[in-house]
């Protein structure tokens, strides 16, 4: 199985929103969208479905997809999920937005920041507040405060919005991390909903632990999982929630049909090749992935030797720290001086600056090029 690299041309034919809106002499590494197609057994299922004229609603039958992800869970994780509590959901935003809905007290969410930038309006959409609690910038790992936790718990909060793999930061919560996490939240009665959309994207190194794989947590969480992310199909709209307790997902299934608008069935039927006939493919793209981390340190020593880099543990996704640069916006820098696209930090933490996202699922050439460009922006 092998990864394959388009030409320029093909990308901004096939990726209208991360190459089609950014000028030709841009390079854009913004979005996170990789420059890879996807799977075959992806496209060949859709090509399939299309050629068969299946084009209209999903048929509301959970029991494939719920098959699917169970098979992929308990090969990948080593997690036991029944495919009965596995609820097919527009996408993983919207499975947050359902999921705090239905099932949370009225009540503030806590968001640890930086934080991928939907969840900022997610949570008020639903009339809840948003409580941050932010990582510092310095911080050795992606973990934050349990005391700090604790306290807004304490205050009033009663769900953590838990991001696990981290976007932006990249961090993979080890198991003793989330253990604790949930001793506080059970201490206080409190709710989780853990986005775990870039758990196949964890990269050698570390290991990805569902949140409803400890003992403890089944009747206080949901996971919101989606094969878009690793699989590159964003556009196809079909995440799921995973329970692990019948009354929550009764619940949910109770719920009136408006609170969780219909998936695609396209996006369905590409989940279900995903999760049954992508593991080669997977592995093929974790295998490059761990690669492009290896280039990037090697090409941020040599051009830019004071960045700070967190451990990037999954995603391809990196959290550059550029301060010493002197740049509050590095990233409008690089796309003024350097023409390259990326993500400005004060989106993921408000005030935040000197930091930047960057996407590096793309060519190792092109990743080259990304990064000298951006050095050459912040010397000039």
């Amino acid at each position: 199985m092998r990864i394959i690299d388009p030409t320029e041309d093909e990308l901004r034919r096939s990726l209208s929103l991360k190459w089609g809106t950014v000028d030709p002499d841009v390079i854009p590494a913004w979005v996170a969208e990789m420059d890879f197609p996807t799977a075959p057994a992806v496209t060949q299922a859709l090509a399939d479905a299309v050629a068969r004229g299946e084009l209209g609603y999903p048929s509301f039958d959970y029991e494939r997809i719920g098959e699917a992800y169970a098979g992929f869970a308990r090969r990948h994780f080593d997690q036991r999920v029944d495919p009965s509590q596995v609820l097919p959901v527009v996408d993983v935003t919207a499975g947050v937005r359902f999921a705090l809905d239905v099932l949370s007290d009225p009540a503030p969410v806590v968001l640890p920041t930086p934080a991928y930038h939907p969840q900022f309006g997610v949570v008020p959409v639903t009339g809840r507040e948003v409580w941050e609690l932010p990582v510092p910038p310095d911080a050795e790992r992606g973990m934050f405060d349990l005391d700090r936790l604790d306290h807004l718990f304490s205050r009033g909060a009663r769900t953590l919005l838990l991001t696990q793999p981290h976007n932006p930061l990249g961090h993979v919560h080890t198991r003793a991390e989330l253990e604790a996490i949930r001793d506080v939240v059970v201490r206080h009665g409190a709710r989780v909903i853990s986005d775990e959309i870039h758990a196949p994207l964890v990269l050698p190194g570390a290991r990805h632990v569902p949140y409803l794989s400890l003992d403890g947590t089944a009747d206080h969480a949901v996971a919101v999982v989606a094969a878009s992310k690793a699989f590159n199909t964003a556009g196809l709209r079909c995440g799921q929630v995973v329970t692990d307790d019948p009354a929550t997902r009764d619940r949910l299934l109770e719920a009136p049909a408006v609170r969780n608008s219909s998936w695609s069935n396209l996006g369905e039927i590409a989940a279900i090749a995903a999760y049954t006939d992508g593991d080669a493919w997977l592995a093929a793209l974790v295998e490059r992935l761990d690669r492009q981390r290896t280039l990037l340190g090697e090409l941020l020593a040599e051009h830019l030797p004071e960045a700070r880099m967190r451990p990037l543990e999954a995603t391809y996704l990196p959290w550059l720290d550029l301060r010493a640069y002197g740049a509050d916006d590095p990233a409008d820098v690089a796309l003024t001086k350097g023409r390259v696209r990326l993500e400005p930090g004060h989106r993921y933490q408000h005030d935040l600056t000197g930091h930047l996202r960057l996407n590096i699922a793309t060519s190792p050439e092109r990743l080259a090029e990304i990064v000298r460009r951006i050095a050459a922006a912040l010397d000039g």
